[in-house]
């Protein structure tokens, strides 16, 4: 089947699914899944193949993300029912002002993003998110959209994350220089982000339901400082910083000593465990459950209760993510992100546009960040090889394959799903802010790596 076509059909799908979920009002786990297997169909992927392709970009999917969502509801209900991420707000609020609250906490974000999922960060803080929203009276989508684009920039271009590490090695890219050159560019990425993000017009937007409530709601609620948290037994703000550092410390120990402990060794097996996202995710709420339960009061059973109320705000958010998965496998299994990779190369585009090309074309075919980044990796590794490039230009150009990746966040992407959930978006209004927002953050990496690639 010729590229065009395939092309056609991928936007036909999506086209479909959007209005399935946008006008029809169908349930996006039921849609996601009806095109998925019209999209199967009609790209020629054998009949006997399309049901275990199913399952399989259902099972990959939600191997990697239903512990974390899961633990990680868990530890923000346990914050949000002690009230604790209101009393870190205030406390914040109170030292910087209102008007600091959204740089502080994207400024936080950019920190604690550089050894963590873009997942895992954006649910830690999420709870933090809703608390900042409730004391400063904003709207959480003005604050938790920034905090989402600074982490998703960190995890397509920053080492230790998965994506650009594979990339270094088939691109031989140096990690310490593109550790160097990429922080900066990704700062500067964050501060266009939260500025652009003012520009979508936040405050109209209309937000539903999410695990943490109504943005809305929370928004226009009237927060009393201390009214919170009974003053006898109540949960600090030290105590908060805590839970919220505790697995971020985890991770990085584990991602840190991994990169200096010898692979295959005992070492390096432990450390991987220790620092794997669910192992740390579980430690802490743990470590929730004893700490904040002492200092709330709370019994045994009520403990419980707190954590298992978690599980059903975000089984929505579980299946519509899975479901997202099995959009993405067949838009793989049917070779349309490959051929169109293909025909990009062919078209001999200048090395650092053809990088940025390529992973955007990939990431909005197929929908996963980390495969765009590897596939145009291995797409260009050969031409970077013959090319005679320095260092610092090997780093750009992977940089270029990263901020690529970053752009048009949509539908078969397991984070839009994610971030729009969270922050109670209907999908019109998710592709109108955070589609958009993602590419804005993405084009404006790429820009600041061109200009770098004209000096040098």
């Amino acid at each position: 089947m010729s590229v065009p076509v395939l092309l056609l059909l991928a936007v036909a799908a999506i086209v479909v699914l959007l209005l399935l979920v946008i006008r029809v009002r169908m349930s996006a786990f039921v849609a996601m899944l009806l095109v998925s297997v019209v999209l199967a169909l009609a790209t020629r992927v054998p009949v006997g193949d399309i049901a275990q392709t199913m399952t399989d970009g259902m099972g990959a999917t939600l191997g990697s993300v239903a512990m974390v969502v899961g633990l990680g509801a868990m530890l923000g209900r346990v914050v949000e029912a002690a009230g604790g991420a209101e009393v870190l707000a205030d406390r914040f609020t109170r030292v910087l002002g209102r008007h600091r609250v959204a740089v502080a906490v994207t400024a936080a974000a950019f920190v604690l993003g550089i050894p963590i999922f873009f997942d895992v960060g954006f649910i830690i803080l999420a709870p933090i998110v809703f608390g900042f929203a409730h004391v400063t009276g904003m709207r959480p989508l003005t604050i938790g959209l920034p905090v989402a684009a600074t982490l998703m920039a960190l995890h397509v271009v920053v080492p230790p994350h998965p994506g650009p590490v594979a990339a270094a090695a088939s691109l031989g890219t140096d990690i310490g220089v593109l550790v160097l050159v990429s922080l900066p560019v990704c700062a500067v990425v964050s501060a266009v982000s939260y500025l652009a993000s003012r520009r979508l017009g936040l405050e109209k937007v209309e937000t539903g339901e999410g695990p943490l409530g109504s943005a809305r709601q929370v928004a226009e609620e009237t927060y009393t400082p201390g009214g919170a948290v009974p003053r006898a037994h109540g949960t600090g703000p030290g105590t908060v910083v805590l839970l919220i550092i505790a697995p971020i410390a985890q991770i990085m120990v584990g991602t840190v000593g991994q990169m200096v402990a010898t692979e295959g060794g005992t070492a390096h097996a432990v450390l991987g465990f220790v620092g794997s996202s669910p192992l740390a995710l579980l430690t802490a709420v743990v470590l929730a459950y004893l700490v904040v339960g002492h200092q709330q009061r709370w019994s045994l059973e009520r403990r419980g209760q707190v954590l298992d109320s978690a599980l059903p705000d975000v089984a929505t958010i579980v299946f519509v993510t899975g479901a997202g998965g099995v959009f993405a496998a067949v838009l793989v299994a049917s070779g349309i992100g490959e051929a169109l990779a293909q025909a990009l190369v062919a078209a001999h585009l200048p090395v650092l546009l053809s990088a940025f090309v390529i992973s955007l074309a990939i990431r909005a075919s197929q929908g996963s960040a980390t495969v765009a980044i590897l596939t145009a990796g291995g797409l260009l590794s050969d031409a970077v090889a013959q090319g005679g490039y320095s260092t610092l230009q090997v780093a750009l150009i992977q940089m270029a394959v990263g901020f690529g990746a970053l752009c048009v966040s949509h539908v078969n992407d397991s984070g839009f799903w994610i971030v729009t959930k969270y922050m109670g978006l209907s999908v019109a209004d998710g592709l109108r802010t955070w589609t958009v927002l993602s590419t804005v953050a993405g084009t404006t990496g790429f820009l600041v790596t061109a200009a770098l690639w004209a000096v040098v």
